[in-house]
């Protein structure tokens, strides 16, 4: 009996101490907050509020189809259930009516509501723990401005154990530290500005950096690209030449991209061209080019040639030559050359050879749609072709594509084009 005591009294110890520990690792960095606080909103404040929140594009995840701006209740689909976004308008009893400007700080740079509740990194906090408390305040003073919206916060639809507080409490002490903006006192002005506002409002490492079986990414793998988790597109990596790299491109060109989504070396398409609708074409031209040369100053990858590709088989290219000239000539050109201004060319297309077809697949299926930009206000697009087409005919196609006009890919299976169909239930 003694024995059993002990066992249980040591167990409890343990835990005690895990749960200490565990407590002290998500409390790092954190000050005391100030029992009175009042935040002195300007018109000026609030303007600027506007147009970081644009930045970082949270009326996107802040606001469901068809709701009220900022109130909420979007479902965002994780590989661990769906986390509901919660209501940003100033209504006292469900948004951040009754919340103080600290409070919000400490949601946006140590992921931690105003009742103390650790938040889901489905909220970026792992970003915007890099935003300046000045920044930070200026939003809080735009969402202040809003019409107060009595919108209920949905419960989360997580399974056990993501569900619970202590489980997101061993993912924070494993994977988030709150962190500042650093800037490089070798390089630029203009470069230190674009690095704050990709890394952390722009939060671009979310979706194109890869994440583990947990769902958190590391600096070390920082923009080299990953498929979006549930969504299935593949974000391409920033900093290979060979996939979404712009090191070699001239800044102008990287600045028409984020503002207009169309760029003499490629377009937007899938959950960037929300982006670029959302958030980036209001960049200001100076954040635009801050951006884009912190993005061309990327410490660029050489990944490894793949081994020889086998070429495809003559019946597949003759299947999917057929099915170009009649469906994707007219726009594309007989050799795959586009039209300037309206239609990409196919020919010498990274987005077409990436080694994972995902992308192209899905924009045969799907259709593509540029993002209609102040910049480019009546942009072309490409219908779906999923209801005209055969999963052989589309892996036919999207292979030809693949190795015509001296591209040069492995070719897409059918299956490929089969399980694309079968997650996002075309």
């Amino acid at each position: 009996m003694k024995r059993i005591l002990w066992t249980i009294s040591s167990a409890l110890a343990l835990l005690g101490v895990a749960a200490a520990l565990l407590v002290t690792l998500n409390l790092r960095g954190e000050e005391p907050l100030p029992a009175t606080e009042t935040l002195h909103s300007t018109p000026e404040l609030v303007q600027r509020g506007e147009y970081l929140a644009r930045v970082g594009n949270c009326m996107a995840c802040h606001t469901m189809q068809g709701g009220a701006q900022f109130a909420g209740g979007r479902g965002i689909d994780t590989p661990f259930g769906v986390v509901h976004s919660s209501n940003l308008t100033p209504d006292k009893a469900h948004g951040i009516g009754n919340w103080t400007s600290a409070e919000f700080w400490r949601a946006m740079h140590h992921g931690r509501s105003k009742d103390g509740r650790l938040l889901y990194p489905a909220f970026p906090y792992t970003n915007y723990t890099q935003v300046t408390r000045e920044d930070s305040d200026a939003i809080f003073a735009y969402l202040q401005s809003l019409p107060a919206v009595a919108e209920s916060n949905r419960a989360h639809a997580l399974r056990f154990p993501y569900s619970s507080q202590v489980a997101l409490g061993v993912w924070r002490a494993l994977f988030f530290t709150p962190g500042a903006p650093q800037s490089e006192p070798a390089q630029t002005a203009e470069y230190n500005r674009g690095a704050y506002l990709v890394n952390g409002l722009g939060h671009c490492t979310a979706c194109h950096t890869p994440r583990n079986a947990l769902g958190a990414t590391t600096d070390a793998k920082a923009f080299t690209g990953g498929l979006i988790p549930v969504q299935n597109w593949y974000a391409p990596a920033l900093n290979v030449a060979t996939e979404a790299g712009v090191k070699e491109w001239k800044t102008e060109d990287v600045v028409a991209l984020l503002k207009t989504g169309v760029a003499p070396h490629g377009s937007v398409l899938g959950p960037m061209a929300e982006v670029v609708f959302r958030s980036t074409q209001y960049l200001t031209d100076a954040d635009a080019s801050a951006m884009a040369v912190y993005l061309q100053a990327l410490p660029q990858q050489v990944r490894k040639a793949p081994a020889a590709v086998v070429a495809p088989p003559s019946s597949a290219m003759a299947r999917g030559g057929k099915v170009y000239e009649q469906h994707c000539a007219q726009c594309h050109g007989d050799q795959g050359q586009g039209e300037s201004g309206a239609f990409p060319a196919l020919t010498g297309n990274r987005a077409i050879t990436l080694a994972d077809p995902t992308n192209l697949v899905r924009v045969v299926l799907q259709g593509g749609y540029l993002p209609a930009t102040a910049g480019n206000p009546y942009p072309h697009g490409m219908p779906p072709f999923q209801q005209f087409l055969s999963d052989e005919e589309v892996a036919a196609v999207t292979t030809f594509v693949r190795n015509s006009w001296g591209n040069q890919a492995p070719g897409v299976g059918t299956i490929e084009v089969y399980r694309a169909r079968e997650r996002r239930g075309l």
